[in-house]
């Protein structure tokens, strides 16, 4: 068992529901990251780290944006996982990074780079499951967990198998597309939460198109929590950190509703 499965195995024992709120490296900008993530985390139970990258394939507009941001501040992947190094928090926190920067740094020296960083897990959604052996190999050598994405078109089959290789959290993609904030939360989160369940007992979290407080807790009526990461991004830019760490404490109530 990974620290990080470890640790939200724990949490979901208590009867804790599961908050994951996701940051992009560096955002707004370098010298006030460290706020940012020290606000995010504080009412997290783990935190997801996003690495700057040029084509980001799963990112709707608000985390696209985000990622555009900071690069042009020259904030790249290496760059984000020092700054996310230099930050001390109480809670887990997670890289999501698309495969090419972990190709390009070579995988090896990638995962010791992301545990000099804290990180305890990888979040990697353009590596195909039947490609990911060698880099899951080598984040098993460095304690790092492995999440996998099970998204509504995965046959039985298929989320068996994923959720046969994940050593942290399932991540259940609520809908096809894109990251983005949503006005409901798509049917077909249930469902694929209920295909998880049928495969493992691991803590399966909805993602994508949870925006609201009132979403998170439906969505958490199914799953053992949430992944939010446009909301975030999108109050840290408009109001700041502070107001983002109290749109977080109003999910966290949420959930503790449950």
């Amino acid at each position: 068992m990974t620290e990080l499965l470890d640790h939200l195995v724990g949490l979901r024992s208590s009867g804790r529901k599961l908050l994951v709120p996701y940051l992009m490296g560096g955002f707004p900008q370098a010298d006030a990251f460290a706020d940012a993530l020290a606000a995010v985390a504080e009412h997290a139970d783990a935190v997801e780290i996003g690495l700057p990258y040029s084509d980001p394939l799963m990112d709707g507009p608000v985390i696209a944006s985000a990622g555009e941001r900071v690069i042009r501040n020259g904030i790249g992947p290496v760059e984000a996982l020092e700054l996310t190094g230099a930050v001390d928090t109480a809670v887990p926190r997670l890289v999501m990074t698309y495969y090419n920067p972990i190709h390009r740094i070579g995988e090896s020296e990638f995962c010791k780079r992301a545990v000099a960083a804290r990180i305890s897990g990888l979040i990697v959604p353009d590596l195909p499951l039947e490609e990911s052996e060698s880099l899951r190999a080598v984040a098993r050598e460095q304690g790092l967990a492995w999440v996998s994405l099970v998204a509504p078109s995965s046959p039985p089959e298929r989320v068996t198998e994923l959720a046969r290789v994940t050593t942290g959290f399932v991540y259940a993609v609520s809908t096809m597309g894109v990251t983005g904030s949503r006005d409901d939360l798509a049917a077909s989160a249930a469902v694929v939460v209920e295909a998880c369940r049928a495969a493992t007992d691991l803590p399966v979290l909805i993602g994508i198109g949870v925006s609201t407080a009132e979403q998170a807790r439906v969505a958490a009526e199914v799953a053992d929590g949430v992944v939010i990461g446009s909301a975030v991004i999108r109050t840290v830019l408009e109001e700041g950190a502070d107001a983002a760490k109290i749109f977080l404490g109003d999910v966290r109530a949420a959930l503790d509703s449950l």
